[in-house]
């Protein structure tokens, strides 16, 4: 008699456990991150705490050992277990990719209203770069200037002033180039227009604006780059002299994060002999002669871009945006080792002088994940103007959160965040929530968290050599195309 039994739908993809102890990234932290935290007590010097608990909760991430769930089917009682995450923000591949659904899906449903919405992302100097890293705290007040710049612009632009309108943005701050390389920048989504602000009773008016010409995104970055230059005057952080400003940092380093940071910044190696000099590239096209390569104005190591927008309609498109400028930091798939050891990672873009590789020692690619690694207690996303908590429009404007069921949802649970479920199903076309062998519904049935108990799973499911890392074997190298540009 054929089953009455649902079948998986075609659209989605079975699930399967990520195993991130087979994995290149996994086996070159596992073998090479404590060398890392000799090479500086040797120095006198010590990786902050923040940074070590990063690594050894990756070595944690993902594996049985150390936790998992319990999830049955209702029909056919399949079972699977699925793994707990790190959940950190440093370069955890699977967790930056949790994390991008989760952001993208918020933002796309539930803040940004059906109005377009432009991207902004500023690029700052070198010198400036390595202030934000030693000094994170003021990057609060380096966004505050941005956004207040822009939105004065949008406003001016709109005809009105800001006792009359208001704006909105989205700020995600990323750390990362697409070379590994430590880039403190800001990518902000602006509503591509203003917001009347409304009577008692009245539903605000929006009025958008056009594109902002060349001439007007250099007046802005012009503006830009002045306060924020007299801003750090003003703390004392930056002083001239006869011939140049000079960054003014005098607090003592003991930790070895300053020469990791500032070696990340300008592509120079860390750690080793070699420290201080170019890091190895490998340029495998020829070089690209264009002269408006990019639709970017720059003045001073100041670089403003202003020019993807996404029209009200372009739902789907504005939710990619949302997951490009919230992805992690390193891709595992551009991720390789070569005959001689090296760890070679592929750019996502080639450079203009045909530079696609970038190639580290192991320990020397341990800094560049280091320097990666976001201070805690720092917020990387911020909401300004009419998206801000505060703000008196915001619930006019942005699309009502659903009302949770309270007997289903845990306390202190938010509404508008979505599970990794829905995570899995949403991004990557996996649904875990359907059985694999029958097309059942699924559900969690227990949390494991005992290691006796543990221990005495995985024994009997067979799956104890699975969990136990393997020693380090280089897999088969995946060097650059034969022909080579040098």
């Amino acid at each position: 008699m054929p089953s009455l039994l649902p079948k998986p739908t075609p659209a989605t993809k079975n699930y399967q456990r990520h195993q991130p102890e087979k994995t290149t990234l996994y086996q070159l932290i596992h073998d090479n991150y404590l060398d890392l935290d000799r090479y500086f007590s040797e120095q006198g010097k010590y990786l902050p705490a923040y940074v070590k608990r990063e690594f050894e909760a990756y070595l944690k991430c993902g594996k049985l050992e150390n936790g998992f769930l319990r999830v049955r089917c209702e029909d056919c009682h399949h079972e699977r277990l699925v793994a707990f995450s790190c959940k950190k923000r440093g370069f955890c591949p699977s967790c930056g990719a949790s994390r991008m659904a989760q952001t993208a899906a918020l933002l796309s449903d539930h803040i940004f209203p059906h109005q377009p919405v432009r991207q902004w992302v500023l690029s700052l100097p070198f010198p400036l770069r390595f202030l934000l890293a030693a000094k994170p705290e003021l990057i609060t007040p380096v966004l505050k200037i941005i956004v207040r710049a822009i939105s004065s612009a949008l406003i001016k632009k709109a005809g009105l002033t800001h006792n009359d309108a208001e704006t909105g943005a989205v700020t995600l701050i990323q750390r990362f180039g697409s070379a590994l390389n430590l880039n403190i920048h800001y990518h902000m989504l602006f509503l591509d227009g203003v917001y009347i602000k409304p009577k008692i009773g009245d539903r605000p008016k929006f009025i958008p604006v056009k594109a902002f010409t060349a001439t007007e995104l250099i007046a802005v970055l012009n503006r830009i780059s002045r306060r924020i230059v007299r801003f750090m005057e003003k703390t004392g952080y930056l002083e001239k002299d006869a011939e140049q400003p000079f960054l003014n940092l005098d607090e003592p380093d003991d930790t070895g994060m300053q020469q990791i940071q500032g070696c990340a910044i300008t592509y120079r190696i860390a750690v080793g002999p070699m420290q201080g000099k170019k890091a190895l590239t490998l340029q495998t096209i020829p070089a690209i002669i264009e002269e408006n390569y990019s639709s970017a104005v720059k003045l001073n190591g100041f670089s403003l871009h202003a020019g993807v927008v996404c029209q009200a309609k372009e739902r789907q498109k504005l939710e990619r945006l949302c997951r490009y400028i919230s992805r992690g930091a390193l891709s595992e798939k551009r991720l390789s080792i070569g005959k001689q050891g090296q760890v070679i990672y592929r750019l996502k873009s080639p450079y203009n002088n045909g530079t696609t590789h970038v190639v580290f020692s192991p320990m020397d690619f341990m800094a560049r994940l280091a320097a990666l690694i976001p201070p805690p207690r720092l917020n990387l996303t911020r909401y300004h103007g009419v998206f801000a908590s505060n703000s008196k429009l915001r619930p006019l404007i942005t699309k009502p959160q659903r009302k949770a069921n309270k007997s289903s949802i845990k306390k202190h649970s938010h509404s508008t965040r979505i599970n990794w479920a829905e995570r899995l199903k949403r991004v990557f076309k996996i649904d875990i929530e359907v059985c694999s062998e029958c097309g059942g519904k699924v559900k969690i049935i227990a949390s494991i968290k005992d290691p006796l108990v543990i221990d005495q799973i995985l024994s009997h499911l067979n799956l104890i050599d699975d969990i136990i890392p393997p020693a380090f074997q280089l897999p088969e190298a995946q060097g650059p195309p034969q022909e080579v540009f040098f």
